[in-house]
């Protein structure tokens, strides 16, 4: 991956269209119905958002509303359920409007992120609180306390700033940077909960950004159609929920890792391993990056003395940097520590995760002790996932070093105990960059998409815990049925009903048009 090879034009369909014929057919429509999508989805963040205790929003009638009223709630979940779905539905319509990958795909593309993102930039945060997490982390360094030693709880009156309660005691798994920015953003805004959560969101968007620039020259570096991995990555709205509605921090771990990688496959390794660096210090999971990177600059013909030779001088040059950015902030390599925290949860969708909950069970029905033998599976999944980390760094062709780079991820993403939608995302883009084929592997990225999707919608809802009053009837459990129901029932109605989108998810007979790598 040392030069680029043109794919600009690519095929979407067997069939090229006449002269004059458009690129795309008519790609207003999904991209307004997009936008109603999220503009719903804003909408129902108002009633099921997450806002901190202290959020003076709260007092405003219109939220107040929309929390504690059933009517209201109920209206808030439904928004929320179908604009999602909608929006799942918009993206699949507009890769079935493309005749033609070019630049007018390009357009119709960037023109999507930008309706569809814009409402989430000004919604309440969805699907997940970690952004209260952030200030509560921001807090402590503004107070002058080590965020790697000291939990959320060490501050008064935490509870009030909205964090999970996982993370009152929990060290911070986040680097360097991402810790300068909580600081700042906490600093500047002066612990203001909503000035907070919308500078987070240009930390994201920072983020967002840097994908939609360096996805297409990835892609392009590999003979796959750049404007196709962008809609596949950019477009995509698992990308777009959980990096702008949900004000994920990985939005610009994953960005400054991609723009690495693009600088360390042109002959720009050093500013490729800067960046990178600058990843692992926002969320040291890229750390996986930097094998790949020192096999990039090492060379195709390099034997092994030349590459442990690479390895050490990229492996250097990475923790040079970070040891000068924790000597500027006094804290050291504490995320170390922080790391260990997520191995002892699991979820039931993860495989890993259900094969320990289903020996768990069976053990406790026999007397025996079902947590630690969960463990041992949870410790198998990691050590399976080392093993096919080693494999793909010694073994392969350096032609496929990022597809490499992208299995070894996945490795790490999908034999884990926990998979939050946020890690899938992680990989989202070093697949369409690599290449998505236009078989069962696309079809594999839809019913994915979808399945987080209704699984978000459904998973995290602020709903106030008096409305499981009986008087109300709508305990939190029943909110969440309701959303999952909506979601699903629009996702069955996208896979077998709909008339356009449900031949996506069927075997057809049209050539695979888009390069296979695998």
């Amino acid at each position: 991956m040392t030069a680029p090879v043109p794919a600009t034009g690519e095929m979407a369909a067997a069939v090229i269209p006449g002269p004059g014929a458009a690129e795309v057919d008519n790609p207003r429509s999904p991209i307004l119905a997009g936008f109603v999508g999220s503009v719903f989805m804003a909408i129902g963040s108002v009633g099921v958002g997450w806002l901190a205790p202290v959020s003076e929003l709260r007092r405003v009638p219109i939220f107040i509303w929309m929390r504690t009223e059933a009517i209201g709630v109920a209206l808030a979940i439904v928004l929320v359920a179908v604009g999602g779905m909608l929006l799942v539905r918009s993206w699949l319509r507009l890769g079935q409007r493309v005749r033609v990958w070019g630049p007018e795909a390009r357009k119709a593309t960037l023109q999507a992120v930008a309706a569809w993102g814009l409402p989430m930039v000004v919604s309440v945060p969805l699907f997940s609180r970690d952004v209260y997490a952030y200030i509560g982390q921001g807090r402590l360094m503004v107070e002058g306390f080590n965020p790697y030693e000291n939990g959320i709880s060490a501050l008064s009156n935490y509870f009030q700033l909205g964090a999970d309660r996982l993370w009152t005691e929990a060290p911070v798994p986040y680097g360097q940077l991402f810790l300068w920015i909580e600081q700042f953003v906490v600093w500047s805004t002066n612990v203001h909960p909503e000035g907070s959560v919308m500078l987070f969101r240009l930390v994201a968007l920072v983020g967002v950004v840097l994908c939609i620039i360096y996805v297409p020259k990835l892609a392009e570096l590999h003979g796959v159609n750049p404007h196709r991995a962008l809609w596949l990555t950019a477009a995509n709205p698992l990308f777009l929920t959980n990096f702008i509605a949900s004000v994920h921090n990985d939005a610009l771990m994953i960005g400054l890792a991609l723009a690495g990688l693009y600088y360390a496959a042109t002959r720009r390794v050093v500013l490729g391993i800067v960046l990178v660096t600058l990843s692992i210090a926002v969320k040291p999971i890229t750390v996986v990056f930097l094998p790949f990177i020192g096999l990039m600059w090492a060379g195709k013909n390099a034997g092994w003395p030349r590459k442990f030779l690479f390895w050490a001088l990229t492996g250097g040059l990475s923790l040079a940097l970070l040891y000068a950015l924790s000597l500027v902030n006094g804290f050291g390599f504490g995320w170390i520590n922080g790391l260990s925290a997520p191995g002892s949860i699991f979820i039931w969708y993860a495989p890993v995760g259900l094969v320990g909950l289903v020996v768990s069970s069976i053990s406790n029905a026999f007397g025996l002790d079902g947590g630690t033998l969960a463990g041992w599976v949870f410790d198998a999944g990691k050590l399976l996932a080392v093993g096919i980390v080693a494999f793909q760094i010694f073994r392969g062709e350096h032609e496929r070093l990022i597809r490499r780079l992208t299995l070894a991820f996945a490795a790490v993403v999908v034999l884990a105990p926990m998979i939050q939608s946020w890690y899938v995302v992680w990989l989202i883009p070093l697949f369409a960059v690599t290449g998505i084929r236009n078989d069962w592997q696309v079809k594999a990225l839809y019913f994915i998409v979808s399945f987080f999707m209704i699984y978000a919608i459904s998973d995290q809802l602020e709903v106030f815990p008096y409305l499981q009053t009986e008087d109300l009837g709508l305990p939190l459990i029943l909110a969440r049925f309701a959303a999952a129901i909506t979601g699903l029932l629009f996702g069955l109605y996208l896979i077998f009903m709909d008339p356009r989108t449900k031949r996506l998810f069927r075997k057809t007979g049209e050539p695979v048009t888009e390069r296979p790598v695998i």
